[in-house]
């Protein structure tokens, strides 16, 4: 199982979902994506996304203003 992490920091909405969406077009199903970024609505975004696309979020950590949301990729991803 494959991890990346995607930096995000700094991007507003909604780049950090569209950058999220690129990341997971090149991995494969279970890989999972580390997303971290500064934008307070991607805690909306992100998850209501996962749900859309079929994506499972596992985790949400919140610390100094950052926001860390790990993602395992669905069936929907292309296999890398």
């Amino acid at each position: 199982m494959k991890t990346v992490t995607l930096n995000a920091r700094h991007l507003l909405c909604p780049l950090p979902v569209i950058r999220l969406q690129q990341q997971v077009a090149e991995l494969a199903a279970e890989s999972r994506i580390e997303i971290i970024c500064t934008d307070p609505g991607a805690l909306q975004d992100i998850p209501a996304w996962c749900r859309i696309h079929g994506h499972r979020l596992l985790a949400v950590h919140e610390e100094e203003g950052e926001l860390t949301l790990w993602v395992e990729v669905g069936n929907s991803g292309t296999p890398a």
